[in-house]
């Protein structure tokens, strides 16, 4: 998997989230837009594991209406 984008924008909030697979671990990034973020990183048992989990993560995301770009 690739880097994944996503932006949130409404009247309340200006926001992105990211997502990107290195071998087992999923590496999360996240905040307001302008500012570097935080990040969360999570290790799983497989490579296999840690797409699907991002995958998800990413549909859950587009499900709340962000955006990818």
């Amino acid at each position: 998997m690739t880097k994944r984008y996503f932006e949130f924008n409404d009247d309340k909030s200006s926001k992105f989230w990211e997502v990107s697979v290195t071998g087992k671990t999923v590496n999360i990034r996240y905040g307001k837009l302008g500012t570097d973020g935080q990040t969360s990183i999570k290790e799983l048992s497989t490579p296999a594991d840690a797409e699907s989990h991002a995958e998800k993560q990413a549909a859950g995301k587009l499900k709340k209406g962000y955006k990818e770009v």
